[in-house]
């Protein structure tokens, strides 16, 4: 099932971004006293009462001006937002009152289909949480005064949105569907990919950047009755190069595709290259903690480089991808795709294996008798480690001395783990928890 989303959207300076931090515990979207500065949607991953969700930050909605192209661009990437959301939080600003943006907001979002919280936030303290009522003049039942500055009353909100969240599965396939979500930068073949697996064109195919405006899922008869679903994102620009709603409408899709899916596979043009564009989306493939591939395309366009050359690039640059398979083809030719497919297959059952207890510890205590590590008179010890989740296969690690757990000795640990098992495909979270203190510590 994907995680709903929850969009912040409001007039400008009215505390959208200080509140977008709140709910995610740190300080990612940028904070100034000034209007508009919050020009990009932010997205983040949140969890509220066990509820896993994801949540958007918007630079504010204005309609003055609309000729400026920031501020339409603004408007515009708001729009995207709440088109996209399962639920609005619609923040104003308690200290100043209402304002008559804010009735053309609420204009705007009574009509936009979807349920809306209205956070009357720098509601700081009783009397501006007294005077909060007037904003029911805005036409919206459901009214939490709130400061995003100091915490007052934002988990009432998070109880609100969550209790707003439309009930149903988000996913309509069965769990024996395999989902890929095929995803890369605008004009590397993704669709020509999929038609060329699919055998006939289910996908709008064409050599302008960005035709596929939308994610279009393709159920695909593979191999002994196995089911595949393909969702074709649309491509994944440049932060700087992206315009206008449509492109922030597509990162979104993009990034909600691969929350659903059960293998990312990366679509990097050979003819071309790897370049930023293909960094950045291997970048959310990795953060969303899907099983990955990369899947070079076009290959048959690449003359002199071979393919362990261009291999050996990509692991240069890509270096948190280490464990995701490289394969090349041609969807022109169907050079390489059955086997692609056949690997997408594999490191989805990778991305669910599940290791057991004892297993886990035999393989942990080996690795540290293999490899003892030691800092400032203090051995690291293993207590205890049992794999908690998977998709992806998430183990928490109990041990002595916490702060001992390095970086490297991490790396060290979770290469043992793969020696054993074949984790191709697939990241693993190695999460390292403080023991109780013993005699021996």
């Amino acid at each position: 099932m994907s995680k709903p989303l929850v969009a912040i959207v409001g007039r400008p300076n009215v505390g959208k971004s200080t509140l977008f931090n709140r709910i995610i515990g740190y300080r990612l979207a940028i904070i100034e006293d000034q209007v508009g500065v919050t020009r990009d949607r932010m997205y983040a991953e949140a969890e509220w009462n066990g509820v896993e969700f994801a949540i958007v930050d918007t630079g504010g909605i204005i309609f003055e001006n609309e000729d400026n192209p920031i501020i339409k661009s603004v408007t515009e990437q708001a729009q995207a937002a709440v088109d996209e959301a399962d639920v609005i939080i619609f923040c104003v600003d308690a200290k100043s009152g209402i304002h008559p943006l804010d009735y053309e907001v609420a204009e705007k979002l009574r009509f936009c289909g979807k349920p809306v919280v209205v956070a009357a936030n720098k509601a700081d303290n009783a009397i501006r949480e007294w005077d909060s009522a007037e904003f029911y003049e805005l036409g919206f039942d459901n009214i939490v005064p709130i400061s995003a500055l100091n915490g007052r009353c934002v988990a009432d909100l998070l109880d609100e949105a969550i209790n707003a969240v439309p009930e149903g599965n988000m996913n309509p396939f069965p769990e024996d569907y395999i989902k890929l979500a095929v995803v890369g930068r605008p004009n590397v073949g993704k669709s020509s990919m999929i038609n060329a697996i699919a055998g006939k064109d289910r996908v709008i195919v064409s050599d302008i950047a960005g035709t596929t405006r939308d994610a279009v899922d393709t159920v695909i008869d593979w191999k002994d009755g196995q089911k595949l679903v393909f969702v074709d994102t649309a491509g994944i620009r440049k932060s700087g190069k992206v315009q206008g709603s449509l492109e922030y409408y597509m990162v979104l899709r993009a990034i909600r595709a691969m929350e659903r899916s059960d293998v990312a596979m990366i679509i990097i043009d050979g003819d071309q290259g790897l370049r930023d564009g293909d960094k950045r989306v291997a970048g959310f493939a990795h953060e969303s903690g899907r099983a990955c591939m990369i899947v070079v395309n076009k290959w048959d366009l690449c003359g002199e480089i071979s393919t362990q050359q261009f291999a050996e690039q990509i692991r240069k640059d890509l270096p948190f991808m280490s464990y995701a398979p490289i394969v090349f083809t041609s969807a022109l030719t169907k050079k390489g795709i059955a086997p692609a497919i056949d690997k997408a297959i594999k490191i989805t059952q990778n991305h669910s294996m599940r290791v057991s207890t004892g297993e886990l510890n035999k393989i942990f205590q080996d690795a540290i008798d293999d490899h003892p590590y030691s800092r400032k008179g203090k051995d690291l010890r293993i207590k205890y480690a049992t794999m908690v989740d998977v998709k992806p296969p998430k183990i928490v690690i109990t041990v002595n001395h916490v702060e001992l757990a390095h970086f490297s000795y991490r790396r060290y640990l979770e290469n043992r783990l793969r020696q054993v098992y074949p984790y191709e495909g697939t990241p693993i979270k190695l999460i390292f928890k403080q023991g109780k203190k013993d005699r021996k510590n």
